[in-house]
């Protein structure tokens, strides 16, 4: 009987090493992929950049994250310090929609038309609101002193004098054909204003403004086109 019972004490034996050298090669293997897990795995944690990196410090309690220089640019300031471009966008634009609302404002005796007489109507409600909030955003960041820097007519979509003689002295349907061709190439300048901003700016609000500006005035153009 000493037999068998020796054979089964030898097999179990064995079994155990097996599990034994198993485990330890299992956490060898583990040790091994926690060593080199830096290179790949982090690398693909990175960001994606064609530039330097910046470390931006996190938030109290949080770590530090890695940015690209484009994405570190966007974030370095926020709100709290627009640059040039946010400041020339909101001074274009208050003289941009103003000669809007100047435009809007021949519509009631001269427009022949309600839709056109209506448009003009939603263009007022709109434009008159953002002019007030990009002079008190000009006021609270010091840029509401001095002029745009760029002449009257070179801002995209701006009608010459001209042009706007012409939309004065016009009545009934002519009218309303010179205001749509008119309001259009205005509402197409303003939407690439708002797109150059968009892109070289760095002010929160002043984005939220120009995207405003993209939504409204492009469903405004589709509208007109329609007329």
């Amino acid at each position: 009987m000493s037999g068998p019972q020796e054979v089964v004490v030898l097999v179990r034996r064995t079994s155990r090493a097996c599990l034994v050298t198993a485990s330890l090669t299992v956490a060898a293997v583990l040790a091994l992929a926690g060593c080199d897990s830096g290179s790949p795995d982090a690398d693909a944690k990175s960001p994606k950049t064609n530039g330097p990196s910046v470390i931006a410090p996190g938030k109290p309690g949080e770590a530090a994250e890695t940015l690209s220089a484009e994405d570190a640019r966007k974030q370095n300031s926020g709100d709290g310090a627009p640059n040039s471009a946010d400041i020339s966008y909101a001074r274009m634009m208050i003289e941009h929609h103003s000669q809007a609302l100047e435009m809007t404002e021949l519509a009631p005796k001269r427009a022949a038309s309600g839709k056109v007489r209506l448009l003009a109507e939603r263009i007022t409600a709109a434009q008159g609101p953002e002019i007030a909030v990009m002079k008190s955003w000009l006021k609270k960041h010091g840029g509401s002193k001095g002029s745009s820097g760029h002449h009257h007519e070179a801002m995209p979509g701006m009608a010459t004098e001209a042009q706007l003689a012409k939309l004065r002295a016009a009545h009934g349907k002519s009218f309303d054909e010179l205001f749509l061709k008119l309001m259009i190439t205005h509402h197409d300048g303003a939407i690439t204003m708002a797109t150059d901003v968009k892109a070289q700016g760095n002010n929160v609000q002043i984005e939220e403004m120009a995207d405003d500006v993209i939504a409204q005035q492009t469903s405004e153009i589709s509208r007109m086109r329609d007329m």
